[in-house]
This record gives C-alpha cells, sequence and structure tokens, in this order.
C-alpha cells in the first residue's frame, strides 16, 4: 500500500530491472510485487538470481501452479515432449542468444540428429518458451527468457549433461572465432566485427569454459584467435584477463634456460585444436605477447626485477626477421625490446621485420610492419620522409586489401610524418581522412585518438579554440577508456591552455594525468609531466620550482626509450632551465643559462621543426638572458655552450648552487 514506481529515481530503476529481468511475465511481476511488504525494489532486483526462492506465497485464491514461480514453470516444462525438453535446457549454456547453426551444433543429441532441432525450436518458439527476433544481419537469433534460462539451467545440471553440452559450445564459438579472425584484415572487417560483437558474450563463456576444463589448447586457440580484435576495439582489459587465464593452464615457455624459438610459417590458429608440439610452444609464448601489449600504461608491474628478467628471457628467444616475428601477436616481441632498454637497436628489428614480411609474402603483416615503422620513424626529424614513404605504401597495401583500420593507421602516421615536417595543413588533412575510415567501423578508440592528433593540429593552425573544442569533448565522452586519448588529450590540452596563459587551467590538466596515469617507471612520461609544469612555474614567476622541477625532468628524457620517440625533449628541457635561471637573475645563473641555449641549439635534432610552443618558450629564455648579460657577454657563452655534450650541459646543471629561498 502506498507504493509508487515514480516515488525517486532509485525506486524507478530498481522496478525497471525487476520488470526487464523478470521478462514483463505478469505473474512473475505480481510475486515480486508482493514482497514488497518485507523489501525494498532494490533488494528485490539484487535478489533475482535467486528468483524461485524469492518469488514464492503468491495469493492462495489462484492455482497451485500460479502460487509460485517455480510452480509455474514448473508446469510448462511437464506439458514438453522429452526432445523438447532436452533442447530447451541445452540452450541455457549459451547468453545473449544463439543461431540456429549454433543451436544446431550444441543441442543435438550424440546421434547428430541437429535437423530435429531446428523444428523443436520453434515449437518452443510457439510455446513462448524461446524468444525469436532479427538481428542486424537479417538472421534470426533465439534466446531464453530469463527466468526460463535458470530455470533450464537447473534442468541441465540435473541432467548429468552440461560437461558435454558446455564442450559444443566450447567447440562451437573456438571455431568461430578462428575462422572469423582473418577476416578482420579486409573487405570483410566490418561484418566480422559485427559478427564477433553479437557473438561476444558466448565467445567469453566458451573462454570461461575452456578455462574450467583447464583445456588449454582449446584456450590457447580461442585467445589467439580473439587477440586482434581485442586490439582494434579497444578491450584491452580483456585480452590481458584471458591471456592471463590461459597463461595459466601451460608452462612458463620463457622459464629458464632460455631456448631460441624455431622459425615456424604456420599460424597458430590456421588449424583447430590439438597442435602439434612446435605449435604449441609457439602459442604459449604469443599468448605472454598478448599480455604484454595488453598491460596498458600499467608498466611498473613489468619493470620491477623479475619481470625483467623474463622481458629479457622473451628479447633473447625470437630473432629479427623470423616467420612468426613478422605476425601479430608474436611481432609485439618489440615491446619487449624497448622496455629491457634496446631502442638503439629497434630501427634494425624493424626493418628486418619489413623485410621479413616482403620475403615471405605476407602481405597484409607487410602493411602492418610499414605502418609500425613510419610511426617510430615520424618522431626523428631527420627520418620523417623515410617515415612518409612508408605509410603510403602501407596505405596502398590497406586499400588494396580494403581494411578500413589499417587505412586508418597508414594515414594518421603520415599524418604524424607531416607534422612533424611543419606541413601542418597536409597533417589536418590526414587527419581528417583518418577519422573517417575509423568511423566507418565505430572505432571509437582509435577515432578519439585521431580526433585529438587532429585537434593539436588545429592548435597550430590558429584554430585552437576549435581544437580546444574537440579535446574537451574526448574528455568528457564517457565511451572512452582511457588507454591512449585520455591522456594524450590531457597533454595536449595543459599545451594549449598554458600558451594562452591560462595556467591553472593547464596544471589541473597536468595534475589529472599525473594521478590518472602514474607511473614512476616510464621516463617519457614524468618527463613530459614535470617538463610541462616547470614550463607553467616559469610563466607563473615561480623560478626556483620551475628550475627544481626541470632539473628532475632532464634527468628524465636522457633515457634511450625518450630519445628515440620524443628526441626532442631534452632541449626542450634545456630552454625551460635557461628561463628559470634568467628569471632568478645573477650575472653567474645567466652566464650558465646563456651555455645551456647553446647546447640546446647545438643538440636540436637535425631537420626539427620546432612547433608554436617551443618557438614561444625560445624567444622568452632568450630575451630574459639577454637583458641579463652584455652582448659580448651572451654571444661568448652561447658559442661555448655549443659545444658541450648533453652530458656535460646536464653537468653544469647539477653544479647551480640552490636559489635562497
Amino acid at each position: 500500500p502506498g507504493f509508487r514506481v515514480d516515488a525517486d529515481e532509485a525506486t524507478a530503476a530498481a522496478t525497471a530491472e525487476i520488470c526487464r529481468r523478470l521478462d514483463g511475465l505478469p505473474l512473475a511481476i505480481e510475486l515480486a510485487a508482493a514482497r514488497l511488504r518485507m523489501l525494498t525494489p532494490q533488494q528485490i532486483a539484487d535478489r533475482l538470481d535467486d528468483r524461485f526462492r524469492l518469488l514464492t506465497s503468491g495469493s492462495r485464491t489462484v492455482l497451485p501452479r500460479q502460487q509460485t514461480l517455480r510452480a509455474v514453470v514448473d508446469w510448462s516444462w511437464e506439458l514438453l515432449d522429452d526432445d523438447e525438453r532436452v533442447v530447451l535446457r541445452r540452450l541455457s549454456v549459451f547468453a545473449g542468444g544463439c543461431t540456429l547453426e549454433a543451436a544446431e551444433a550444441v543441442c543435438a543429441d550424440t546421434a547428430g540428429r541437429s535437423g530435429e532441432v531446428a523444428l523443436l525450436l520453434g515449437s518452443l518458439v510457439d510455446k513462448s518458451l524461446v524468444v525469436a527476433a532479427p538481428a542486424d544481419d537479417g538472421r534470426m537469433r533465439y534466446r531464453l527468457l530469463e527466468t526460463v534460462g535458470e530455470y533450464a539451467a537447473e534442468r541441465l545440471e540435473e541432467s548429468g549433461e552440461r560437461d558435454a553440452v558446455e564442450h559444443r559450445h566450447l567447440v562451437f564459438y573456438r571455431e568461430l572465432a578462428r575462422t572469423t579472425d582473418p577476416l578482420l584484415r579486409g573487405s570483410g572487417q566490418l561484418a566480422a566485427i559485427r559478427l564477433l560483437q553479437r557473438e561476444y558474450e558466448n565467445l567469453r563463456i566458451a573462454l570461461r569454459h575452456a578455462v574450467a576444463a583447464r583445456d588449454e589448447q582449446e584456450a590457447l586457440c580461442m585467445v589467439l584467435s580473439l587477440s586482434w580484435y581485442w586490439q582494434i576495439r579497444n578491450l584491452r582489459g580483456d585480452a590481458l584477463h584471458w591471456a592471463d587465464a590461459a597463461a595459466s593452464l601451460g608452462p612458463d615457455p620463457f622459464a629458464e634456460p632460455v631456448r631460441l624459438a624455431p622459425s615456424i610459417h604456420d599460424r597458430c590458429t590456421d588449424a583447430p585444436p590439438p597442435m602439434r608440439q612446435e605449435l604449441l610452444e609457439e602459442a604459449r609464448r604469443q599468448v605472454t605477447m598478448v599480455q604484454l601489449v595488453s598491460m596498458d600504461h600499467a608498466m611498473d608491474e613489468w619493470t620491477n626485477e623479475a619481470s625483467m628478467a623474463r622481458l629479457r628471457a622473451i628479447v633473447a628467444t625470437y630473432r629479427a626477421g623470423q616467420p612468426q616475428t613478422c605476425r601479430s601477436p608474436a611481432s609485439l616481441w618489440f615491446y619487449a625490446v624497448m622496455l629491457t632498454g634496446g631502442v638503439s637497436d629497434l630501427r634494425r628489428l624493424l626493418d628486418e621485420t619489413v623485410r621479413g614480411a616482403r620475403e615471405f609474402g605476407y602481405e597484409w603483416e607487410l602493411a602492418a610492419a610499414l605502418q609500425t615503422r613510419a610511426n617510430v620513424l615520424a618522431n626523428r626529424p631527420d627520418w620523417a620522409g623515410e617515415a612518409h614513404r612508408d605509410a603510403d605504401e602501407s596505405l596502398a597495401i590497406f586499400r588494396r586489401l580494403g581494411d578500413d583500420w589499417g587505412i586508418a593507421e597508414a594515414i594518421s602516421s603520415r599524418g604524424e610524418a607531416n607534422e612533424k615536417q611543419g606541413d601542418y595543413a597536409q597533417a589536418a588533412e590526414d587527419f581528417q581522412a583518418a577519422i573517417r575510415s575509423a568511423e566507418k567501423l565505430g572505432a571509437l578508440a582509435q577515432v578519439a585518438v585521431l580526433r585529438i592528433r587532429h585537434a593539436s593540429v588545429l592548435t597550430e593552425l590558429g584554430r585552437g579554440e576549435e581544437g580546444e573544442a574537440i579535446m574537451r569533448e574526448v574528455l568528457t565522452d564517457e565511451r572512452q577508456t582511457g588507454h591512449e586519448a585520455r591522456p594524450a588529450a590531457r597533454l595536449f590540452l595543459a599545451m594549449w591552455l598554458g600558451r594562452c596563459g591560462r595556467t591553472d587551467e593547464a596544471r589541473e590538466q597536468f595534475t589529472a594525468l599525473q594521478e590518472e596515469f602514474a607511473s614512476d617507471t616510464m621516463a617519457v612520461f614524468e618527463g613530459f609531466v614535470l617538463g610541462g609544469l616547470a614550463w607553467l612555474d616559469n610563466q607563473d614567476g615561480e623560478y626556483a620550482r620551475a628550475l627544481e622541477r626541470s632539473r628532475q625532468s632532464l634527468k628524465g628524457v636522457r633515457d634511450p626509450l625518450t630519445q628515440m620517440v620524443a628526441p626532442q625533449m631534452a632541449v626542450i628541457n634545456l630552454v625551460i632551465l635557461a628561463w628559470a635561471l634568467g628569471g632568478l637573475g645573477g650575472e653567474e645563473r645567466a652566464v650558465v643559462a646563456a651555455r645551456l641555449l647553446g647546447a640546446g641549439r647545438a643538440h636540436l635534432p637535425k631537420g626539427h621543426f620546432m612547433n608554436a610552443m617551443e618557438r614561444e618558450n625560445l624567444a622568452r629564455a632568450e630575451a630574459l638572458v639577454r637583458g641579463r648579460l652584455t652582448d659580448a657577454a651572451y654571444e661568448a657563452a652561447y658559442a661555448e655552450g655549443g659545444g658541450l655534450s648533453l652530458e656535460e650541459a646536464a653537468a653544469l646543471v647539477d653544479a647551480i648552487p640552490e636559489p635562497n629561498p
């Protein structure tokens, strides 16, 4: 009495959940309503997993079969013949419905009478125990009402055939994943993505069955078959979870003593399990690669001493240019190379991967290798021309194959190369074209990253307000998972806000970046953040704090990885340091500042095109330092700095006495 569905938002939401989970069945809802005398709507909703015990004690004036939810479903069950009961209980292993082909493969008896399943399924639809509805591909899908599904699962357990039915379900969806995976790399890409999306709950159930049964080969096959789907859909959490689960079923493939992996041309998923021993060992190694690339920003888990030893074992196991290292996921071993400090060798490894893909005739893999190499080369201004050529060749191959994901990535790589060369107008066109290609697939994470790249270029073209609006849209988009787009958005937005003199707002972005993506082990990340905060300190006249932060930043950006992906960072920090020293005043500091500016000019990467922020910083630092010295003293110190190595310049910084508080 007195209950109102619209009493408040929580009550309305809980009531809607109850009605949905009870499939709108009038009697079930009536039984739930009777529980309102002792439970709130949310309490009832929370207990619906045990609905047959919860929904009892209906009106005593109705027939016994209508007094409890179980009695209602029992009555419907008793009206079925034996074959209908078999199909109904076996349908309970599906999640999110199934196609007729799946039902026939999983629900047919051992005699293989799959053709009869269609007739029995139709009968169950007629009796309202199975719901039939067309999917987005125009084909009919069949699902159990939630209440019926829970009841049927109990009956399946009682029958003693759950293990056998779950295995048939596993085999069907393993094959669906295995045979769909190649379609993700060509003109059938969108249809393949939609198929895996429709069946994703069943695929996860199949993975769960494989892990629960400790069937290592089935689990490995499924993880490797889904690894590229996870990658292009940015489902890193799922990839890591299932790769961890599959890896736990077998031995560590990188345990001591480390053995060199043989060259293997076959994919681990070319055929269904069982795998021959050589292929099984390779599958174990490749699942570890899926783990590695899915670690997101939690890199501290890979950089303790035990993990570093394992990464070194991974590096020692493969050779560049092997057939499997030209293909994903084994190609991802270069991440292990980077994390163990082998950045200086990275160019050679990428060159060998491109060469191997050409030699073996791996067309899609060649396009992917060229795109990866273009991404790396674009970070080095002296290699930007080569990056442009790689991106163009990669784009031509992806277009020939009809791979929209690859097209977007290749155009983006070309855009980055154009950006590094200062051709911002062409870069903007490239990023817009890449966005259009990614949008065809509904690749939200990829689109978000591309929008941020586009927004950053707009700030260089005098369209900063437009760029800022895009960055803020990405940051407020709840669909973003935060892997790549969000930190990039915060970083570029902070840079734009700082350029506009909105230093408090810029600090908020850097602070959020530190809180959301903190990692003491990624020097390039720390270097960007600390250097950015020091830059803001300079603008606010907090020169002592800027000096301390930029000192720390300079230490971080001299590691090999940072020098590969952001070779200009050391020079940027020298300029920020010079600005801080000039602001603090004093002839001695001004002389050191002039030397740092000279060193920065000498070590500016060949061909580097300064962006607007870098040009503005240099102009302000030079003006401030020149104002502290005579022209002759400035020029002499500047010339002296031009002869210093980066290490010698860093030593100058370390020797600067702390400013008086």
